[in-house]
C-alpha cells in the first residue's frame, strides 16, 4: 500500500528553535581591522624603544668611555682598602693644543706666550658615602718636588709627569685613589655642551689678558670661552664704587674662582637630563681628557650618580703668602693645614 506524503528518503524538515531568533550579524565596516593594526604596531614599537633605550645609552656611554686615553700613574695611587672615602685628583692643564691664534677668545688660552702643557688647576674631589668635598690646591703652594728633592711651586711638579704631581699631593697627607686630567680646550667645549654655567659675581669684572668681561653683578651665565677666561684670570678686576679695582687676593682669589667653576661644572654635568646634551658631553671631552688605568666605567657612573643634585662642600687650605730669597711670590702652609689634610685621608 502506497503512503501518500513525504518520501522516507527525503531530508527532514528543519527544526524550529524555542524562543526568539537572533537577528543576522551586521558585517564589519570595510578596513576597520586594518586601521587598528598599525596603531598596535606603533605601541609595540614604542614599548620596545623604551626598553632598549637605557641599554643603548649604557652601551654608547661605555663605548665613549673606552675611547678616553689613560695615563699610567698606578705607582703613585694609594689603594682604597681600609678608607671611608675616595679621593679624585682633578688636574686642569693649560695645553694650547687645538686653539687657533685668530680665535676671538684666544686671549683666554694663548696669553703669556707659553707652549707645551702645565697644570693650571689642581683640586681634590672627595666622595664619602653620599657626600662630596672639593679641596683647591693653589698652584703657588711651596712644596718639595718628589722627583728632584728641590723646593718649588706645586704646579711645577707636573713637569716630571702626572705621577710626580700625584706624589707631591700625597706628600701633603692626601692619598689619591684616582686621577683625572682635562685640558682647556675640552673644559671650554664641555661648558658649551651643557649650555653654559651660571656663577655669582659680587660686582662687574674684567681681565684684559684673559678676555674676561662681565658687565653686571649677580648671577651670570658664561659660555665656554668666558668660563675659562673667568677661571684663568690672573689680573682680575672688579668695578666697585665707580672705579676698577684689582683683586688683592691674588692666587688665593684665583683658586677660589677655580673651585666655583669646577663645582658648578661638575654639578651641571651630573644634573644634565637632556638626551642631546648627554650625547654631546663625551664628544666635547674628546681626546682632551686622560684618566688613570684603574678608573672603570662603573666607577665613573657611580661618581656621576653621587654628584647628582649634590654641591660639593668647599674646603680651603690655610696658607701664608711670602716672597722667596729669589723674589718669587709663593704660598706656605699655614696653621690648621694638617687638620684639613687629615679630613681627606680617612
Amino acid at each position: 500500500m502506497k503512503v501518500l506524503g513525504r518520501s522516507s528518503d527525503a531530508a527532514p524538515a528543519p527544526s524550529v528553535p524555542n524562543g526568539p531568533v537572533a537577528p543576522p550579524r551586521a558585517p564589519s565596516p570595510p578596513g576597520r581591522g586594518a586601521r587598528r593594526r598599525p596603531w598596535r604596531r606603533v605601541v609595540a614599537l614604542l614599548v620596545v624603544l623604551v626598553l632598549l633605550l637605557p641599554v643603548g645609552m649604557f652601551a654608547f656611554g661605555w663605548w665613549q668611555f673606552s675611547r678616553i686615553p689613560t695615563v699610567d700613574v698606578s705607582s703613585a695611587l694609594r689603594p682604597q682598602a681600609g678608607r671611608s672615602g675616595t679621593n679624585y685628583l682633578i688636574v686642569g692643564t693649560d695645553s694650547r693644543a687645538g686653539i687657533a691664534a685668530d680665535d676671538p677668545n684666544a686671549g683666554a688660552f694663548l696669553d703669556e706666550g707659553i707652549s707645551g702643557s702645565r697644570t693650571d688647576t689642581i683640586m681634590v674631589l672627595r666622595i664619602e658615602g653620599g657626600s662630596a668635598s672639593l679641596l683647591s690646591i693653589p698652584r703657588d703652594l711651596w712644596v718639595t718636588d718628589p722627583a728632584t728633592g728641590q723646593k718649588g711651586r706645586i704646579n711645577s711638579t707636573f713637569a716630571a709627569g702626572p705621577a710626580n704631581l700625584v706624589n707631591a699631593v700625597t706628600a701633603l697627607g692626601i692619598p689619591i685613589q684616582h686621577y683625572m686630567e682635562i685640558n682647556f680646550v675640552s673644559f671650554s667645549r664641555l661648558v658649551d655642551a651643557i649650555g653654559g654655567i651660571t656663577v655669582e659675581v659680587p660686582a662687574p669684572a674684567r681681565d684684559g689678558n684673559s678676555g674676561l668681561q662681565i658687565d653686571a653683578a649677580g648671577p651670570v651665565t658664561l659660555d665656554g670661552a668666558q668660563a675659562l677666561a673667568f677661571v684663568r684670570s690672573r689680573y682680575y678686576e672688579q668695578f666697585v664704587d665707580g672705579v676698577w679695582q684689582a683683586d688683592p687676593t691674588g692666587d688665593i682669589g684665583r683658586t677660589e674662582r677655580q673651585r666655583v667653576f669646577l663645582t658648578t661644572l661638575l654639578r651641571g654635568v651630573a644634573d644634565t637630563r637632556n638626551p642631546l646634551a648627554l650625547a654631546r658631553i663625551p664628544g666635547a671631552v674628546g681626546g682632551g681628557m686622560r684618566i688613570d688605568d684603574d678608573l672603570t666605567y662603573f666607577d665613573a657612573l657611580r661618581l656621576g650618580w653621587t654628584l647628582r643634585g649634590v654641591s660639593p662642600a668647599a674646603t680651603t687650605i690655610p696658607v701664608t703668602p711670602r716672597t722667596t730669597t729669589g723674589g718669587a711670590a709663593v704660598l706656605e702652609l699655614g696653621p690648621g693645614a694638617s687638620e684639613v689634610f687629615a679630613s681627606f685621608s680617612r
